[in-house]
C-alpha cells in the first residue's frame, strides 16, 4: 500500500459494518456509495450481482478518489453468500413489511451494531436495488430493519445518500473508550450457521406435516425465521437447538429416547 493509500485508510482500520449493495443497477451509484464509505471510514464494500458487471469504469469515475474502496470490493452471486460470515445484519427499507421485525432509526441501529460488535459479531447493512428495494426474502434474513424518519410525503433516498447517512451516524458514534466486556457469553452465530439450522428445522417441520396447508408454508417459515432472528442467537444457542432438533427427529423416526433407555437398562 502506498503513502497516499495509507493516509486515506489511517484511522479507518477499526472493525466496522460491511456495506452490502444488492443488485446495484448503475456504476455511478456504486462509485458514489464508495465515496460516501471512505468519507466515513467504512472499508468493506460487498456487491451482490451488480447489473452491469464488475469492474465498472463508471463507478471508478464517480468515486472521485475513493476507487481504493472499489478495488477492495467483493462480488457475490447471492445475499446468502455475501452475508454468510456476519453475526448481525440489518436491512435498510423505506416501506412497511408484512413481518414482525425490530425497527431502528439510524442512530439506534448504530448503537445496537456497536453493542453487537463489542461481543464479537461481524456486522453488516443491506441496501437494496435503486428501483425496487430489497425483497422480503432478503429482509427475512436480517435481524432488524432501519428506517430513516423523513418527510412522509417524500422519504426516498438514493443509494449513496442512504450509505452516507448510515456511515455518518457510525462515524459520529466512534468512541475512544474501551468496549464493554461481557463474560460468559458465546459469540453471535454467523448468518451461515443460522441458515443451516433453519433449513434443518424447516425440513423437519415439512416431514411432520406442520407446514400445512402448502400455500401458507412460506409465511410460516418467514415468521419462524424472524422469531429466531429477534432472539439474537449465539453459537451456543444454535448448537443447543441442533441437539434438541436431533433428539426430536430421532424420537419421531422410532429411535425413542436414548437417555431414557440407558436409565431403564441401568
Amino acid at each position: 500500500m502506498g503513502e497516499t493509500e495509507r493516509g486515506l485508510f489511517e484511522g479507518a482500520d477499526a472493525p466496522s459494518p460491511a456495506i452490502i449493495l444488492v443488485e446495484p443497477q448503475l456504476g455511478e451509484n456504486i462509485g458514489a456509495a464508495a465515496r460516501a464509505m471512505l468519507n466515513c471510514g467504512l472499508l468493506d464494500m460487498r456487491l451482490v450481482a451488480p447489473r452491469d458487471g464488475w469492474p465498472n469504469e463508471s463507478a471508478v469515475a464517480m468515486a472521485s478518489g475513493a476507487d481504493l474502496i472499489l478495488n477492495r470490493a467483493q462480488v457475490f452471486d447471492s445475499v446468502a453468500a455475501a452475508t454468510a460470515d456476519l453475526g448481525y445484519l440489518l436491512a435498510t427499507t423505506a416501506r412497511p413489511r408484512d413481518m414482525i421485525k425490530l425497527v431502528f432509526t439510524p442512530r439506534q441501529a448504530v448503537t445496537e451494531m456497536r453493542r453487537r460488535l463489542d461481543v464479537g459479531a461481524k456486522i453488516g447493512i443491506l441496501f437494496g436495488p435503486e428501483r425496487s428495494g430489497l425483497t422480503n426474502e432478503d429482509v427475512v434474513r436480517t435481524d432488524g430493519v432501519i428506517r430513516v424518519p423523513l418527510n412522509p410525503n417524500f422519504s426516498s433516498l438514493n443509494l449513496a445518500q442512504a450509505v452516507l447517512l448510515l456511515g455518518y451516524e457510525w462515524f459520529q458514534s466512534a468512541d475512544d473508550s474501551p468496549p464493554a466486556q461481557l463474560s460468559g457469553e458465546s459469540p453471535p452465530a454467523p448468518t451461515k450457521e443460522r441458515e443451516f439450522f433453519y433449513r434443518r428445522f424447516e425440513d423437519a417441520l415439512t416431514e411432520s406435516g406442520f407446514l400445512y396447508p402448502p400455500h401458507l408454508a412460506p409465511t410460516i417459515k418467514r415468521n419462524l425465521r424472524n422469531m429466531f432472528n429477534r432472539a439474537g442467537l449465539t453459537r451456543q444457542d444454535v448448537s443447543t437447538l441442533h441437539g434438541a432438533l436431533k433428539a426430536l427427529i430421532d424420537y419421531q423416526v422410532g429411535a425413542g429416547n436414548p437417555r431414557k433407555k440407558q436409565r431403564d437398562d441401568a
